[in-house]
């Protein structure tokens, strides 16, 4: 649960979560429509799952305040009452109730449909790095790739930082022509903590293209897309 919180707190404060017979579904937009993300997450990724379909708005910062009192491997129980329209959260001894938000007024974003011309397969370790040493020096991270390389470079007012990952040093490496575009680090270092510990982010992107970053845990159980709007410059 805290995996599924943390990724969420990265661009909203509140959510709306959809629950199925199957597994759950989340989808939230920054206040500036800048930043958004898809979450889908299967019931088994749970360790019980038994519930009817139902929405809830919930504030993530009471989810994660509970989650902060236990340990990583500490069971977290989620029960809604529909007739008392209370969500119970149960921690060893502790039980919380949380009166959900009135889902209807929360914005809930239709995502792109994009093809995206380039895309690269990188460890999550390696990524999550270059994004850190980026934003030593800056706020804005030019991503360019070609054939052979998939660049992140940053340049401040009198450092820059440039980091080059060959296709050998990649999973993967998928890109017809050269392309460059340029994001705000703003919004991705944060989530490179998120994804650092994982063994796979896709990332794709394209000439001035939004950036889509996809990656996975809980054993390919939860499902997580990323997208972030391009900063668009003339002289960059």
């Amino acid at each position: 649960m805290s995996k599924i919180i943390e990724t969420l707190g990265v661009v909203v404060e509140d959510a709306r979560f959809d629950f199925g017979e199957a597994g759950m579904q989340v989808r939230v937009v920054d206040p500036s429509h800048v930043a958004m993300i898809q979450m889908d997450i299967d019931a088994a990724a749970f360790d019980a799952w038994e519930i009817d379909d139902s929405k809830l708005g919930l504030e993530l910062r009471k989810i994660k305040e509970l989650v902060s009192l236990g340990a990583p491997t500490d069971m977290i129980e989620m029960a809604f009452n529909a007739e008392s329209g209370v969500l119970t959260l149960n921690l060893g001894k502790i039980d919380r109730n949380i009166r959900p938000l009135d889902d209807s007024t929360m914005n809930v974003p239709t995502l792109p449909s994009l093809d995206l011309p380039c895309k690269v397969k990188i460890s999550g370790a390696d990524f999550s790095q270059a994004l850190k040493a980026a934003r030593q020096v800056g706020d804005l991270v030019n991503f360019s790739i070609d054939a052979n390389t998939f660049t992140v470079h940053v340049q401040g007012s009198t450092d820059s930082v440039t980091v080059a990952f060959h296709k050998d040093e990649l999973q993967s490496l998928e890109c017809a022509d050269p392309a460059r575009s340029q994001y705000s680090l703003t919004y991705l270092v944060p989530m490179a903590k998120v994804f650092g510990p994982l063994e796979t982010v896709e990332v794709g992107f394209g000439e001035n293209y939004p950036l889509s970053m996809k990656f996975s845990f809980n054993d390919g159980a939860a499902n997580v897309q990323y997208f972030l709007a391009p900063r668009v410059e003339n002289d960059y």
